[in-house]
């Protein structure tokens, strides 16, 4: 059932993965691990889609829900790196209509940092989600619910958006353009905004519980959640999974919808570790990987419920919702348990990703054991 390789050392993250499939409810899923820039465990396995039965090969591909917004920030802080954007300029001076609307004074770091108060987009209409130019129109007319800059909350919806636009005004690339080209081309990883219809073959199917919890606040009229996420459209068959439906995976929308798999997002993820270069490919530079860990706020975010713990642009780790060691590593999960996060100071990567959500609100318990292993295989 599981296939792949690992290095000596590296057992218990082999054995949590193997006792995910048969004690934990695991469908189908993938691991990778770096260390000291080198990758040493790599595993796959389970059913890519069980209806048909198809198992989980090595190029199957997944949806990582937001795992993408880390994706999108690292595009960010690459511009910032070669000096085509200042992060503590306003985003109005490379974006002039974002201005509307009491907006002037956010910056680029301020809506890294989750701190912009903008989590909706009360004028796109319902289902406008994978229209680009009405969701901006929307986000440029859009008032922050309170005072930018005073309070973080997780931009659920509106992360991939902002942070897309950004780079596309800066860059003159749409993200999805400037992150093949930066990014998944130089470092050689299977990770994209927008599929194209020939991946979908290798594309793992997403399943969920019926109590899954954001979910159901995203169902929930009156939820914080579901004035987000109304602007989602539904798929043309109702009885399907909104994240299987192929306009959504063709979709801009980088919030969400970012498909690779655990080995793509941990190599990006080495790069990270290893301040911000891997096998010769520079992606930023270590001032802006402390720049991106730093903590800009930690509390329980307003939109979710949970407890967060931010820097700038990526979540780092807390008790509860990333439970990850290291406090001073950074990255960014994903719904129903994906995850990828560079912890630079034990020069180690991680990354999980799973087609049936975990049940509650953070990492679940499926990718806290790899986790738990991961540093159990490290104590020996």
């Amino acid at each position: 059932m599981v296939c792949g390789e690992f290095e000596p050392g590296f057992e218990r993250v082999r054995d949590a993965f193997e006792a995910n499939f048969r004690t934990r409810g695991e469908m189908g899923a993938a691991v990778c691990v770096y260390s000291n820039g080198r990758k040493v465990v790599d595993l796959w396995g389970g059913l890519a889609d069980p209806e048909s039965q198809t198992p989980w090969h090595r190029d199957t591909i997944v949806g990582m829900m937001s795992v993408g917004k880390g994706m999108a920030a690292l595009c960010v802080l690459m511009l910032a790196d070669r000096g085509q954007l200042d992060l503590d300029e306003a985003v109005a001076s490379y974006w002039p209509e974002f201005a509307q609307a009491g907006k002037a004074e956010i910056t680029v770091r301020t809506l890294l940092q989750s701190k912009a108060a903008l989590l909706f987009a009360d004028a796109a209409p319902d289902g406008s989600g994978f229209d680009w130019d009405t969701m901006i129109r929307s986000f440029e007319s859009q008032a922050p619910e309170w005072e930018p800059g005073t309070k973080g909350a997780y931009h659920t919806m509106s992360a991939g958006f902002l942070l897309g636009e950004l780079v596309r005004r800066v860059d003159g690339r749409p993200l999805e353009t400037f992150f093949d080209d930066e990014v998944a081309g130089p470092l050689g990883v299977d990770y994209r905004f927008g599929l194209r219809r020939a991946d979908f073959p290798r594309t793992a199917k997403i399943s969920a519980p019926l109590d899954q919890t954001l979910l159901d606040q995203m169902a929930t009229p009156g939820t914080p959640l579901h004035r987000a996420w109304r602007i989602r459209p539904r798929p043309a068959d109702l009885r399907a999974n909104p994240s299987n439906d192929p306009d959504y995976l063709m979709a801009r929308f980088p919030s969400a919808n970012g498909q690779g798999n655990a080995r793509a997002v941990a190599r990006v993820y080495a790069a990270l570790a290893e301040s911000g270069e891997l096998d010769g490919v520079r992606l930023i530079s270590r001032e802006l990987i402390d720049q991106a860990r730093t903590p800009s706020w930690e509390d329980i975010c307003p939109m979710t419920g949970m407890y967060t713990r931010y820097g700038a642009g990526f979540v780092l780790p807390d008790e509860t919702t990333v439970p990850w060691p290291g406090r001073r590593a950074f990255g960014h999960p994903g719904l129903g348990g994906a995850l990828g996060i560079a912890d630079p100071e034990a020069r180690l990567a991680f990354a999980y990703s799973p087609n049936h959500l975990d049940n509650g609100a953070g990492l679940g318990e499926r990718c806290t054991a790899l986790i738990d292993a991961l540093w159990s295989d490290r104590a020996q």
